[in-house]
């Protein structure tokens, strides 16, 4: 069976609830957020996914993931790894959109980036490590990461420029899952808040 990358975003903090810049800022998960984790393990603890007993796991080092990688049951066979840390926004760090466009209305992440951080092609490269890692085994895997890297290991699943990223969204605690169709790579699953709703 062809390796396939298990997408779990982390839970709701206070700056992904008003829309700030959470690149290395350490936060912890709101209750909504905790709530949200419990949830998602809850759901790939029952069937079809019966807790992925032979799924290698791993999960950015920054609070917000570890955590969520936590409540959702995985924490003892999760490996922290840097590669998976969100977006370095340099001086855009805690900003919200709103907050930037005051000084460039024309901004737009995905083609300008951001100063004093990390370029598109820098966690480009990043998300292709990933993709290599996950391409390595005859296993699935799950990573506990956060919304910008995980859109950009999307787009590079796929073969695409990580600027195509901003063309799939990605919620607090959602369940995505990059896999194969005719043997091509393709997007199985995204943005899958399903179990939010119980």
């Amino acid at each position: 069976m062809a390796p396939r990358i298990l997408l779990a975003r982390h839970g709701q903090t206070e700056w992904s609830l008003s829309g700030r810049h959470t690149g290395r800022t350490d936060l912890r998960l709101l209750e909504e957020g905790r709530r949200g984790a419990k949830l998602l393990g809850e759901r790939l603890h029952r069937a079809p996914w019966s807790g992925l007993e032979s799924v290698e796991v791993r999960t950015s080092p920054l609070v917000r993931a570890r955590e969520t990688c936590a409540l959702a049951g995985f924490a003892e066979r999760a490996t922290d790894w840097d590669a998976l840390m969100e977006w370095d926004y340099g001086a855009y760090e805690g900003l919200t959109p709103g907050e930037i466009w005051a000084d460039r209305p024309d901004w737009f992440i995905w083609r300008d980036g951001v100063p004093e951080g990390e370029t598109l092609a820098e966690l480009g490269a990043r998300a292709d490590e990933v993709v290599q890692w996950a391409r390595s085994a005859d296993r699935d895997v799950l990573v506990f990461a956060h919304g910008h890297i995980l859109r950009v290991l999307g787009a590079r699943w796929l073969g695409l420029d990580p600027s195509f990223a901003a063309t799939i969204r990605l919620d607090p605690t959602s369940l995505s899952v990059l896999g194969w169709a005719y043997g091509e790579p393709a997007l199985d699953r995204w943005n899958d808040t399903g179990h939010m709703e119980l």
